[in-house]
């Protein structure tokens, strides 16, 4: 029998070529479908990415705080915490935004009661968050409600010992109840820690200044500003403990830098005013009143300090005016009795008799003893039964 090696052989061959190019070919195609798996799912993941909304209100807020524009802090800090209710890192920045934006203006103290909503409303969502009932407590103190601060920080510090905001509030509510001492030994301890250095400096400024130690309130308030420039609430209180030593000069200079940074400022040409009176600059203070009452007409206590000076000036007719804005307003905005100006109503009384402008001294007065009914009031305004000297009727003879 012969055999046939070279076709053998040949046959072989191509059986072996034949496996080979179908084993390629699988390869390939194992290849090619395992990267189109990867491709869809990259594909797919940066499709939900970009699906997912994205918000960077936090950081603008933060943003805008740190350049002293706190309106647009609070606003974006409010978008924030809308996006996510549980940003302890929005809701602590809203509620300080509101309260330096408080301070910041003759018409912001409705800002503190708004911090405090938002504060209350921020710890139902997780009342037991020693960051949230530090927020809390930050509240209550701003709004004037120091024992119920000084508990809700003390709660807060059991569950969190080194929370600086909870210790901030603790300090300021115990300052605001006369305990200097204790305040200040809170606020050493918050100026220790980063992020909350300016408020703790601040608060440190508070406490000095409460136990009559002008000039170290003075050198806190100056390395609060030396943090952020550009807080406009930070130079009312460098003023107010220039003030304190006497330093007309600081105070100036610390006023027209509110006006700097914001122009239309009414509370900083108040105090200059005040403080152009207090210098006995007269005409000065009669200008910056003036442009008190121009930008804030309806504001009471722009008028009652144009009716100061007119009458410190002896112009007792432009001071009668003046005061009768004032007084008028009062009651049209329905200022409780008990809040009330008292000397528009007076001075206005004075003004008029010293004018002999009888009905209206008569007019003056009896409203005011009609205010006067309410116990709240401590002033007394009286003349005889037959009314004032100068009005007073002769019986014929």
């Amino acid at each position: 029998m012969r055999i046939h090696r070279d076709q053998s052989r040949l046959l072989f061959r191509r059986q072996r070529r034949r496996r080979s190019s179908g084993l390629s070919l699988a390869v390939m195609l194992g290849v090619i479908i395992g990267g189109l798996a990867v491709s869809w799912n990259w594909i797919g993941g940066r499709l939900n990415f970009a699906a997912q909304p994205i918000d960077d209100s936090l950081q603008q807020a933060q943003d805008a705080f740190a350049r002293g524009d706190l309106s647009n802090a609070v606003e974006l800090a409010q978008r924030a915490l809308e996006f996510n209710p549980n940003s302890d890192a929005a809701l602590t920045l809203l509620t300080k935004a509101l309260i330096y934006r408080s301070y910041s203006d003759y018409n912001r103290a409705v800002d503190r009661e708004s911090a405090l909503e938002w504060a209350a409303e921020g710890l139902a969502l997780a009342p037991n968050s020693p960051q949230r009932l530090a927020i809390y407590a930050y509240a209550l103190q701003s709004a004037g409600r120091p024992v119920e601060a000084a508990r809700t920080a003390e709660a807060a510090l059991k569950l969190d010992p080194q929370n600086p905001l909870a210790r901030l509030a603790m300090g300021m509510a115990y300052g605001s109840v006369g305990s200097f001492e204790i305040a200040l030994r809170e606020s050493q301890q918050v100026a220790q820690t980063a992020e909350w250095q300016l408020d703790g400096q601040r608060a440190m400024a508070l406490s000095y200044s409460d136990l009559g130690n002008y000039s170290s309130a003075i050198e806190s308030i100056e390395r609060a500003i030396s943090l952020n420039r550009y807080l406009v609430p930070l130079y009312f209180e460098r003023a107010l403990y220039a003030l304190q030593i006497g330093d007309a000069g600081s105070a100036t200079a610390a006023y027209y830098q509110v006006l700097t940074y914001d122009p239309s400022n009414v509370k900083a040409r108040l105090r200059l005013c005040e403080l152009s009176s207090l210098l006995r600059e007269r005409a000065a203070a009669v200008e910056y009143c003036k442009e008190v009452t121009l930008r804030a007409p309806s504001w009471p206590n722009g008028w009652y300090q144009l009716g100061m000076e007119y009458f410190l000036q002896g112009s007792f007719a432009s001071a009668q005016d003046a005061f009768h804005r004032c007084s008028s307003l009062q009651v049209m905005q329905n200022v409780p009795v008990s809040e009330r100006r008292f000397e528009c109503w007076y001075l206005q009384g004075q003004a008029a008799e010293i004018l002999g402008d009888c009905d209206n001294l008569i007019a003056t007065y009896n409203e005011f003893r009609a205010m006067a009914t309410d116990e709240t009031i401590a002033q007394r305004w009286t003349y005889p039964p037959e009314g004032p000297p100068t009005c007073a009727v002769t019986p014929a003879a």
